[in-house]
């Protein structure tokens, strides 16, 4: 990209270095390397010179690892099978595939051909769609620090039970350990169960890993654990190493973190098949319930679990894609990552549920009374079932590497938007000491993170998870969807991807993306809303008052980016009101601008000394 005289001091400084250089010397300063300083004869003018070319995937597989990685988490094995059985078994499939076909896939399309043609991170991408909306990166950023504070206490916790695994006999097998209670009793024991039992799993999880009945609910959240503390230590430890090169560490790791959960869930597949009930499991996963197709609610869950098992607008999909080349055709790699996540959670279903079968069938039971979600389903109910099983420790290693891995990929996108959205924002500043950056923002998040080791910080990691990322996000990609179809043109967006891949998106595409899509993000977001109660919903616990009014104030301390900036850009943009509104509605650099391309001063030879000389020109 060219810039004139009046156009060095674009807001972020994005872009490069301001060099004041002497008449003619123009083009052989913006090749040059080390920043220098040209002047003579009285007369100096600015160019903007280039920072090095952005770096690209070593191998296209590496991205598409890196997408999948993000895209199957901690959900796709604890919840997608249980809203599945929860509401129809086969039957649902058909909300689920509606809702990945109208509403998820589009929008996972729109923001990887947004971060592959424009190349760059959540907030400067929006110089070139709609500026006023930049808001919106920075809303973005604040959610993933949200969900850092929270999302990797919990592979923390995989990582205790993988350490407290690496013995003779798994801690949750007996009654006889320090932290049970007279109520503990093993699972196998049905003579002895009452309604007041409660099984070794679930004491480990609670009374060991936790120790939550050491604290008062958030009232009174107690000390740091510090041997959870030195967990989630070690799993930020993995995340620095494995972002701070940037694209070269993370293609790597993910060649690990990506393709390490389907061996074992492979491995956790053929293992349960051939456990006695399993197939009474698969059959309650699966028969369709074609009654409860009609209920509201299945449509609703179908809607909400394909939005947060794709994760279109963390800005994870924006960053990972902007690292590829031009041409790259993100169409059929949005089809092929977005069929890859449901099939490994259609997958998972069968992990779970064959060992749910297992657990119902030795304690004499039926799955609807072994089988929950959440944490519990792979903390407590899973653990359990393994605990009964021949080579229980090598299993229980398996199982506790898979939630790792899963977790792991999912925390590396997170991060990975909140360091590509400022770097390339301020890139002198950040972008050319990227490792110390990195460091001190996993620094930041760790010690943020500090709370929710203590033994309440379960009720504080329900409470950021609900109203950190849970319904704000649902509102930004509104937001999001509407300025790139609405503002910054549904045609013109279609032209960008034409540029790139060789042909335009058909009507199918432009009318989801328009209309349906964010139709779809409006209504989920409005059901969270109303249903963020039962969101919170598991165990006795009652939270005060004061609690969910915090969350709410974090709720709205990400969502008010957008007006805010909004207000800031129009006062800071010159001319009358209208004026204001129209100059900051309008893309600054609306076409691609880092294609390896040398940029040079195009007024610097027609008389630049009179002023102006802005605007940009693409070469």
């Amino acid at each position: 990209m060219v810039m004139g005289e009046g156009d060095g001091d674009m807001e972020g400084g994005g872009g490069g270095n301001d060099e004041c250089v002497e008449d003619g010397d123009e083009e052989l300063v913006a090749m040059m390397g080390p920043p220098t300083t040209f002047c003579g004869n009285n007369k100096c003018k600015k160019i903007r010179r280039p920072l090095p070319p952005r770096e690209t995937w070593k191998k296209k597989i590496e991205f598409l690892l890196a997408v999948v990685g993000f895209a199957v988490d901690l959900g796709n094995v604890w919840r997608f099978p249980y809203i599945c059985y929860q509401n129809g078994g086969g039957a649902f499939l058909i909300p689920y595939v509606v809702m990945l076909v109208f509403g998820g896939l589009p929008l996972f399309y729109m923001e990887l051909a947004l971060g592959q043609f424009h190349r760059c991170g959540c907030l400067t991408v929006w110089k070139k769609i709609c500026p006023a909306l930049k808001g919106v990166g920075y809303a973005i950023c604040l959610i993933d620090m949200y969900m850092g504070m929270y999302y990797n206490t919990v592979i923390s916790w995989a990582l205790y039970y993988l350490f407290s695994s690496m013995r003779s006999e798994l801690p949750w097998t007996s009654c006889d350990n320090p932290w049970n209670t007279l109520n503990c009793t093993p699972v196998t024991n049905l003579s002895a169960l009452t309604n007041v039992s409660t099984s070794p799993a679930k004491e480990f999880f609670e009374r060991s890993v936790l120790e939550q009945h050491r604290a008062d609910g958030l009232d009174r959240i107690g000390p740091i654990k510090w041997s959870l503390a030195l967990c989630l230590l070690a799993v930020f430890l993995l995340v620095y190493f494995s972002l701070w090169k940037g694209v070269r560490s993370t293609g790597m790791a993910v060649w690990v973190t990506s393709l390490a959960p389907y061996v074992v869930l492979f491995m956790l597949l053929f293992q349960g098949i051939s456990l006695p009930g399993a197939g009474e499991g698969i059959r309650y996963y699966l028969t369709p319930q074609w009654h409860k197709l009609v209920n509201t609610k299945v449509w609703i869950d179908a809607a909400s679990q394909v939005f947060f098992s794709l994760g279109p607008g963390f800005g994870t999909l924006l960053a990972l894609s902007s690292y590829n080349k031009f041409n790259n055709n993100c169409y059929w790699d949005a089809i092929l990552t977005s069929s890859i996540n449901f099939l490994t959670s259609f997958l998972a279903g069968f992990v779970i549920f064959t060992m749910l079968g297992y657990m119902a069938h030795v304690q004499n039971k039926s799955i609807s009374e072994v089988g929950t979600e959440g944490p519990g389903l792979v903390f407590i109910v899973y653990p359990e079932a393994i605990a009964m099983m021949t080579g229980s420790v090598m299993w229980a290693l398996i199982f506790f590497l898979l939630l790792i891995t899963l977790g792991l990929d999912s925390t590396f996108g997170g991060l990975e938007a909140i360091i590509t959205g400022l770097c390339d924002e301020y890139p002198n500043v950040l972008k050319r000491h990227r490792e110390l950056f990195v460091a001190g923002l996993v620094a930041v998040i760790y010690i943020l993170s500090l709370p929710t080791t203590t033994y309440g910080g379960v009720y504080l990691i329900t409470l950021l998870n609900v109203f950190g990322p849970g319904i704000a996000i649902l509102f930004v990609v509104f937001v999001e969807a509407a300025a790139v179809c609405w503002v910054y043109g549904v045609d013109r967006f279609a032209n960008d991807i034409e540029m790139m891949i060789g042909h335009r998106p058909g009507m199918f595409w432009r009318l989801c993306w328009c209309y349906i899509s964010p139709a779809f993000l409006l209504i989920i977001f409005v059901f969270s809303i109303l249903g963020y109660k039962d969101m919170m919903a598991g165990g006795s616990y009652v939270y005060p008052d004061w609690s969910i009014n915090m969350g709410w104030l974090m709720t709205a301390s990400s969502i008010s980016c957008i007006p805010a900036y909004f207000i800031y850009k129009v006062c800071k943009t010159p001319g009358s009101f209208m004026q204001r509104i129209k100059l900051a509605m309008k893309p600054e650099d609306p076409e691609p601008d880092d294609r390896g391309i040398v940029a040079i001063a195009s007024a610097v030879h027609g008389g630049g000394s009179g002023g102006g000389g802005g605007g940009g020109t693409h070469v």
